[in-house]
């Protein structure tokens, strides 16, 4: 299964980018498809930059292009059955920015003022 993820994943990642043409769509970056045991479905996990407005319309522009992106799909990659489309939107690096923002002020929160913490230890 994991092979023919990943033909699905840089499938879809090139249609979407070259070929998908909807003003709504941001910058939608194809994360990782899953596929089922039965190969009838493929969810598609999508990162998207920008605010939450920017993530919903480009959720819209997949949607709505689900058909078509699926087309494309069957004609470029060799499945007896082209899956049905899911996609989930990936907000695991839109996570990651977060904890890693939290987790410097508490480094920065912790750390001792260079006058409190120098000491001349020459003398």
């Amino acid at each position: 299964m994991g092979r023919i993820d990943h033909e699905l994943q840089r499938e879809l990642a090139r249609i979407i980018g070259t070929e998908l043409k909807d003003p709504r769509l941001g910058f939608v970056t194809v994360t990782r498809v899953e596929i089922t045991s039965d190969l009838a479905t493929a969810k598609v996990y999508v990162s998207i930059i920008g605010d939450r407005h920017v993530a919903k319309q480009s959720m819209a522009a997949l949607e709505s292009a689900k058909g078509f992106l699926r087309g494309e799909l069957g004609h470029s990659v060799t499945l007896r059955h082209t899956p049905e489309l899911t996609f989930v939107e990936d907000r695991t690096t839109e996570r990651a920015i977060a904890l890693h923002q939290v987790l410097a002020k508490a480094g920065q929160a912790s750390r001792p003022s260079r006058e409190e913490g120098d000491s001349d230890d020459s003398e």
